[in-house]
């Protein structure tokens, strides 16, 4: 803790953002957003789930070095490159609150793969302490199959209470380049916030994460609102062959800390990636929106700026290898 008061993004007590960061809510935005809430959109979650693809374990745990990415729904991914495994904000749990009899009920009722069934994984990375993102319930069942915790300075508190040895945790600030055996990883900038309880606000740094590999280069967007740091890391290690981009659970009242879907490709354009694939969407509802207007509208701005996407389903792998960058509708 000692150490923070040394950085330029640490102020009495608390990390902040790169560029000013209001989340105050006044009166007038508080009583629109509760009138939204009574209101009852029906089209916040999908009617009759969503379509999810069964992960053919056998595949997983394959030698197979091409560079792959499934996605878990929200931000859980699975990234194999160079013949690793790195999980990312891997949140299986049901509802991504302290209170799941309260909370929002995951679309596809289910994952694509039982956890016990995962590869050996190499290691889990994260981006933020959020329920959504960092999930008590899988750190438990997952951490006997995990050799290593990359987290933003602060996390690893939580996984150390939670039973992961401290050793198998390495914690790092913004712009930290490292290796992790062959593969290079860099922690960036992301403009957020953290917190678990009402008292921790912003004890803990949140960020994104750049993955460089033998042949590839994987962005890993974090939750952030649009700021400077998107052009800031695509002129340091751009361009890379697929950006994974924050995009849904967006507000024009909190636009600060979450992209709106246009805002999303403006982002993917100022790192420099090559295909867009949008998540933070598709498998818990915490905004207002309707549960596929975020991909309705990325994909529409893509279109527009001529940006190339990937719209894998749950449980569908994209092979950056192969080119294999699945784009069905599922969402309609």
């Amino acid at each position: 803790m000692e150490s923070f008061y040394a950085l330029d993004h640490y102020k009495n007590g608390k990390f902040i953002n790169q560029v000013p960061t209001s989340m105050s809510m006044d009166l007038k935005t508080n009583i629109s957003m509760i009138r939204d809430f009574v209101k009852k959109n029906p089209n916040r979650t999908p009617k009759d789930g969503i379509p999810m693809e069964k992960i053919d374990v056998s595949l997983l745990h394959s030698k197979n070095n091409d560079t792959k990415i499934t996605w878990f729904g929200h931000s859980a991914l699975l990234i194999q490159i160079d013949g690793k495994n790195i999980l990312i904000d891997p949140m299986f749990g049901n509802a991504p609150t302290p209170f799941p009899q309260f909370g929002g009920k995951r679309y596809s009722g289910g994952l694509p793969i039982e956890i016990n069934e995962l590869p050996k994984i190499d290691a889990v990375v994260l981006s933020h302490d959020h329920y959504d993102h960092l999930d008590y319930g899988t750190i438990k069942k997952i951490k006997q199959k995990v050799n290593r915790f990359i987290v933003p300075l602060g996390v690893g508190s939580h996984l150390v209470s939670w039973g992961v040895p401290k050793e198998s945790i390495s914690e790092h600030n913004w712009w930290d380049e490292f290796k992790f055996d062959q593969l290079t990883l860099a922690c960036t900038p992301a403009r957020h916030f953290s917190g678990r309880s009402l008292t921790d606000r912003n004890s803990t740094l949140w960020c994104s994460w750049v993955i460089i590999g033998e042949t590839k280069k994987i962005y890993f967007s974090g939750d952030s609102g649009y700021a400077p740091h998107f052009k800031e890391i695509g002129e340091k290690y751009g361009p890379f062959d697929l950006a994974l981009m924050e995009c849904g659970q967006y507000d024009k009242r909190w636009s600060a800390i979450h992209m709106l879907p246009e805002e999303t490709v403006q982002a993917f354009v100022d790192v420099k990636g090559e295909v867009l694939v949008p998540i933070h969407f598709g498998a818990f509802t915490l905004a207002f929106h309707d549960w596929n207007d975020p991909i309705e509208r990325a994909v529409k701005a893509a279109k527009e700026n001529g940006v190339k996407y990937a719209t894998p389903k749950i449980g569908e792998t994209i092979n950056i290898s192969t080119g294999e960058y699945p784009n069905s509708i599922w969402w309609e």
